[in-house]
């Protein structure tokens, strides 16, 4: 795998957790069987994505937008979820998360660099 000296910059060395060192306990739980490489973690990553964005759907159905304490926690466990599924697919896909933050913050740099913030297309 490719490794930047930047992405130390994106590793919070005062935390429990480097993005790396959590893609390393995601591979210690990444049970989902022979040939589902890719599909499997894909799948998850949009089913957990969806029960993220409908539990805050009912935040503002049912509390006016107003986050509680309690839902909020239930936000950050979703959320949570939605991170264990982009690290095990950054596995299949032979990267760390480490290589993928840093490419997408490459990305971003040049865009707001070049003034292309907003819009829309990959390649803009």
């Amino acid at each position: 795998m490719k490794q930047y000296e930047q992405i130390e910059a994106f590793e919070r060395s005062d935390s429990f957790v480097t993005l790396n060192g959590y893609q390393a306990e995601v591979l210690k739980n990444k049970v989902y069987g022979y040939g589902n490489a890719i599909n499997y973690p894909i799948l998850g990553l949009l089913g957990e994505a969806g029960e993220l964005a409908n539990k805050y759907k009912k935040v503002l159905r049912d509390d006016n937008g107003e986050l509680s304490e309690e839902k909020r926690e239930a936000l950050i466990d979703e959320l949570g979820d939605v991170l264990w599924y982009t690290g095990a697919l950054a596995d299949d896909l032979g990267v760390t998360l480490g290589e993928v933050a840093y490419r997408n913050y490459k990305k971003l740099k040049s865009r707001r660099e070049r003034g292309k913030l907003q819009g829309s297309g990959d390649n803009r």
